[in-house]
């Protein structure tokens, strides 16, 4: 309750700190029109429409002007006012005017701080003094209301906590998370890129980040058939008729892509890959004896999302998911459920991800089936989570339409939660499609579908892998595992004859034959991430031995190539850290 108390005590403080800023704004923009000023994660913003645009040498500036209102310790006031007289207050501010008209109550709430007033709900601290150290870090431009026909506006993000020491510490990690943006990383290690001629959201990989692709692919593979999975494909579009059926045409409309005509008939680009498995499924008679059916695809799918929260990997319109269907009997859905736990905790380990989060999704306010369906998957997933002994929360409303499911976030080098795994029950599609098996009593039953990703999205676990090893990936994860550097071209021909031997036994080595400097050539390859660095020259070449350097910039001295084969092979099959 302690950690409850303080998260809502920083909340009420951030929410002051944003009506700090627009006040500050005000001061300094004469004609600021004012959108809205919430509390988030860390921090606060606020949206304005300004008489120019602001840039990053303006944000000092409005700092120390809400310095001096916090300075000023000016209460916080909460009045009320009918809402005609709201409207006639406001009536130079269009869009507190739109948000007033929405009220449904006759009674408006505003607070002011010394001469400055805002249409708000609160709470709020005592007064401004209360605000503890804060700091303005960056402008961005967002529609107003999120919508793209609306007007843009100027966006100041802000963030507050309750010391100095606290604040210190928030703008250190968030540096470090700026050097581990998988955006800056894709480039600067040539992983993938994104084109806007292309389309946003739309991904390129390049040769090293589809072979850290394939690598993960291959071993999802290799994992999923020992567990009994089969792998299938599935097409890229169907027609409209059959996402009608599944009803994602009147819950989930806003995030498919318009029909295409072919031949008079209305196509659409998959939004997911449930329905090509369940006609798969219905194209024969299934027994009782049949079940569990397990099948799994990396599909990829294609879903609407509007420009501004597209974010390089991490939020795409393109994406393939580690997907897989498991087609079973009531009484086999705990023990299905159990084991698709178990491999994504599996799966996630294997990647160096050993915290994350669990959280137990339940019914949305728009949803299919009935509410008895709802309650049995739901307590089927309860169950799973309490035999594990996995701690988790109550995620109230956010299951998706056709049924609930258990969401694992994981958490990265910098404590930050991604989401990946999800787990979802579902008794709406089978009723919908009439997806059926013959039971031992002669009769038709209806299946339960669990749906299930055990990473995410590739895209979205590659960002994350990406921020969590700062693109230093685990040595099995590295496109390039070593880098051989001859330090003169009469060294060329052993280099090259290494690399031969090295790739022989299953390692991926590149040979930096360039006419450049050694020490420019270990620089280079230390950018790169290159876990090893083999220097040869006279001595190497005479010993028939390499110099090896960690990308650390520790150098371990000389080992023959097959000491260091065999202590590389051993790092890689335990898939660790590169330590030798």
């Amino acid at each position: 309750m302690a950690a409850e108390e303080k998260e809502a005590r920083l909340e009420k403080m951030r929410h002051s700190a944003a009506h700090v800023m627009a006040e500050a704004v005000q001061s300094l923009f004469q004609g600021t029109k004012f959108g809205i000023g919430p509390a988030i994660e860390d921090g606060f913003y606020y949206d304005f429409e300004l008489p120019r645009a602001l840039v990053p040498d303006d944000l000092p500036t409005i700092e120390a002007k809400m310095k001096e209102i916090i300075a000023a310790n000016a209460a916080f006031a909460k009045e009320e006012m009918d809402k005609a007289k709201a409207l006639q207050f406001f009536s130079d501010q269009p869009y507190k005017l739109e948000l007033i008209e929405e009220l449904p109550d006759e009674t408006v709430t505003i607070y002011r701080q010394g001469s400055f007033v805002d249409l708000c709900r609160g709470p709020h601290v005592n007064s401004t003094g209360n605000i503890g150290a804060f700091k303005l870090t960056s402008i961005a431009g967002a529609y107003w209301r999120g919508d793209e026909k609306r007007p843009m506006l100027q966006r100041i993000y802000g963030v507050a906590f309750d010391t100095q020491a606290e604040l210190e510490d928030y703008l250190a990690r968030l540096a470090e998370a700026s050097k581990r943006d998988h955006r800056k990383l894709g480039k600067e290690l040539d992983l993938f890129s994104l084109h806007d001629e292309a389309g946003p959201g739309l991904v390129h990989w390049h040769p090293k980040g589809a072979l850290v692709r394939e690598i993960i692919e291959d071993f999802w593979k290799k994992e999923h058939r020992k567990r009994g999975y089969d792998i299938v494909y599935t097409p890229h579009i169907a027609k409209v008729d059959l996402w009608k059926t599944s009803g994602h045409w009147d819950f989930y409309r806003e995030n498919l892509y318009s029909p295409m005509d072919i031949e008079g008939q209305e196509y659409i680009i998959k939004p997911m890959n449930c329905l090509g498995h369940i006609l798969m499924y219905k194209t024969q008679l299934r027994s009782y004896r049949n079940l569990p059916l397990r099948w799994a695809e990396l599909g990829t799918v294609y879903r609407y999302e509007r420009s501004g929260v597209l974010h390089g990997l991490a939020r795409v319109r393109g994406f393939t998911q580690d997907d897989a269907h498991i087609f079973c009997r009531p009484d086999q859905l705990e023990a299905e459920v159990t084991e698709v736990v178990q491999l994504a905790c599996f799966m996630l380990d294997t990647f160096g991800f050993h915290d994350y989060e669990l959280l137990l999704s339940t019914r949305p306010e728009k949803y299919a089936g009935t509410i008895q369906s709802w309650e049995e998957a739901t307590e089927a997933l309860r169950k799973v989570l309490q035999c594990l002994e996995l701690g988790y929360t109550i995620d109230p409303g956010e299951g998706v339409f056709y049924g609930p499911k258990i969401d694992i976030k994981l958490r990265d080098a910098l404590g930050r939660l991604w989401q990946g795994p999800t787990i979802q029950v579902d008794f709406n599609l089978p009723q919908r499609f009439d997806v059926n098996y013959i039971g031992d009593d002669g009769s038709e039953h209806q299946v339960v579908m669990v749906h299930r990703t055990v990473l995410g999205s590739m895209e979205r676990f590659m960002a994350c892998l990406i921020e969590h090893y700062a693109g230093a990936f685990p040595v099995w994860l590295s496109p390039v595992q070593a880098v051989i550097i001859p330090i003169a071209d009469r060294h060329l021909d052993y280099a090259h004859h290494l690399a031969g031997e090295l790739r022989e036994g299953g390692m991926r080595v590149q040979v930096d034959d360039r006419s450049e400097r050694m020490n420019l050539k270990i620089r280079e390859a230390q950018l790169g991430k290159v876990p090893y660095m083999l220097v040869v020259g006279d001595k190497e070449l005479d010993s028939s031995t390499v110099s090896l350097r960690l990308r650390n910039g520790e150098d371990l001295g000389s080992l023959t190539a097959s000491e260091f084969m065999s202590r590389v092979k051993s790092v890689i099959e335990a898939r660790v850290p590169d330590k030798l």
